[in-house]
C-alpha cells in the first residue's frame, strides 16, 4: 500500500461563497457566545448570509484561514479555522469649533467584526493573523483608525486586542434590552408621536442633532433609506402642532425625543440554548397569564429558548428636561412595532453618559456592558484640532451604526 505524502497549506484569503460557506456555518456553530456563569449560550442563526451583518456597509470584506492538505495529486482536504468581518465607513470623529459654529471632523474608520477561530485551532495565532490582514486591507482603502467592540468581561477577546494587537480601551456603551410581551403596552396621553418620518426630514433632523456626535456616519441617509430601516419616530408634548421638519428645527418645543427602528428579525435570529428546565418553564408560565389576561399588563417572559428576532433602535436621542420622559413613549411604540412584528426583544445600545438613558426601559438581565477599543492605524497622527482620536474624552453620546449590530 502506498501512502501520499501530504503537506499543510495555510491560506488567509477573501471569502468565497461557494468553497467556504458549509465551513463557515460550522466554525459560527462552534463559537456560540457562552454564558460566563453556566452552560447557557447565545446562538446566532445567520438564515444563510454568514455576510448579513457587513452586507448594507459601504465597502466591507470577510476573511477565512483555511488549512489545506495537499497530496502530490493535488488539495485534497480544506478546514476553516478561523474567519473575520470588516467594514469600512466615514464618520464623525469631533469638532472643531469656529465663531460661528462647532463643524464635525470626518474620519475614515474600519471596524473589526464578527471574529471566530475554531475552538480546536485556538492558541496558534490565527486570530491575530486574521486580525492583522484585515488591518492592511484597512490601509490600503485609506482607514485612519480600526475599532472593534466586545462584552467587557470577555476577556480572551480584550486580551487579543488589547495585549496583542496593539489597540487601547476606547468606549464603553452599554447594550439596553427589553423583552417583547404578549400585550401591547399603552400610548402616554401626554405626548403625541409623529409617525414615519420620511428619509430625507429624517437625515435633515439627524444631521441638526448629531453633527457632532461620534461615529455618526456620513452616509446617514443611507441608513435611513436601507429596506430594514422601518421609520424614524418624533416625540413630543401632547398638543404640539407638527408642520414639517423645517419648520420644527426652526422653532422646536422645549423638549423632544427621536429613534429609529431597523429590523434584525430579517438580518439574523437568536436562541438560548441550555436553559434549565424550571427556568423555561417559569418563562412559559408568564406568558400563559398574560394571554390569558393581558389587561393586567403583566410582564410576560418571550420564548427566548426558540429563534427569535429583535429590533434595534438607533439614532436615540433627543433634547429638553422632558426629552427621557419622551423617549420612554417612544420605545414603548417601539415595543408595539415589534410585538406585531413576532420579535422577542427589542434593544439599543447607548453611551456611558448619554443624557435621554434614564428613559429607555430595560431588563439589566438581558442587557450587556460593551467596551470598544481602538487603534491608530497611520504611522503619525496629526497635531490639529482632533489629534489623535484614541486619546481623545468620552463624549456624551455615541451613534451606533444598526448596519454592523
Amino acid at each position: 500500500m502506498v501512502v501520499e505524502a501530504t503537506e499543510t497549506i495555510v491560506v488567509v484569503r477573501e471569502y468565497d461563497e461557494a468553497r467556504d460557506h458549509l465551513g463557515v456555518e460550522e466554525v459560527e456553530r462552534a463559537c456560540e457566545v457562552g454564558s460566563c456563569s453556566g452552560e447557557m449560550s447565545l446562538f446566532t442563526d445567520l438564515l444563510g448570509d454568514p455576510l448579513c451583518r457587513i452586507r448594507h456597509s459601504p465597502v466591507s470584506l470577510m476573511l477565512v484561514r483555511t488549512y489545506v492538505a495537499e497530496t502530490a495529486t493535488g488539495p485534497n482536504s480544506t478546514e476553516i479555522a478561523g474567519l473575520v468581518r470588516g467594514c469600512i465607513k466615514t464618520v464623525v470623529s469631533g469638532t472643531t469649533t469656529t465663531q460661528q459654529a462647532r463643524d464635525p471632523i470626518q474620519t475614515k474608520v474600519g471596524y473589526v467584526l464578527g471574529l471566530r477561530v475554531s475552538p480546536r485551532h485556538r492558541r496558534k495565532g490565527i486570530g491575530k493573523k486574521l486580525v492583522d490582514r484585515m488591518e492592511e486591507w484597512f490601509r490600503g482603502r485609506g482607514a485612519e483608525y480600526s475599532y472593534m467592540a466586545t462584552e467587557k468581561d470577555n476577556e480572551a477577546s480584550v486580551r487579543l486586542f488589547t495585549g496583542r494587537c496593539g489597540y487601547a480601551k476606547f468606549r464603553t456603551p452599554s447594550l439596553l434590552v427589553h423583552p417583547v410581551f404578549r400585550h401591547a403596552l399603552r400610548p402616554s396621553r401626554r405626548v403625541d408621536i409623529v409617525h414615519g418620518l420620511e428619509p430625507r426630514e429624517a437625515e435633515l433632523l439627524y444631521q441638526s442633532h448629531f453633527a457632532g456626535v461620534e461615529f455618526f456616519p456620513s452616509d446617514i441617509d443611507a441608513v435611513l433609506s436601507n429596506s430594514l430601516s422601518l421609520g424614524t419616530f418624533l416625540a413630543v408634548p401632547a398638543g404640539t402642532r407638527w408642520e414639517g421638519v423645517a419648520a420644527f428645527l426652526a422653532s422646536p418645543p422645549a423638549s423632544w425625543a427621536v429613534l429609529s427602528v431597523w429590523n434584525c428579525k430579517d438580518a439574523f435570529r437568536l436562541e438560548v440554548r441550555g436553559a434549565p428546565r424550571l427556568m423555561r418553564a417559569a418563562a412559559g408560565a408568564t406568558r400563559l397569564v398574560d394571554r390569558a389576561a393581558p389587561w393586567l399588563g403583566i410582564p410576560s417572559i418571550p420564548n427566548l429558548f426558540a429563534p427569535f428576532g429583535l429590533y434595534f433602535l438607533y439614532g436615540l436621542g433627543g433634547h429638553g428636561p422632558d426629552a427621557p420622559r419622551l423617549v420612554r413613549a417612544l420605545c414603548r411604540h417601539a415595543h408595539n412595532m415589534a410585538r406585531d412584528g413576532g420579535c422577542g426583544v427589542v434593544a439599543t445600545e447607548v453611551g456611558a453618559c448619554e443624557p435621554v438613558r434614564a428613559g429607555v426601559p430595560h431588563w439589566a438581565r438581558l442587557g450587556a456592558e460593551d467596551l470598544w477599543c481602538m487603534k491608530r492605524l497611520a504611522d503619525g497622527y496629526s497635531t490639529g484640532p482632533l489629534g489623535d482620536w484614541t486619546k481623545a474624552p468620552a463624549g456624551r453620546s455615541i451613534f451606533i451604526d444598526p448596519r454592523e449590530f
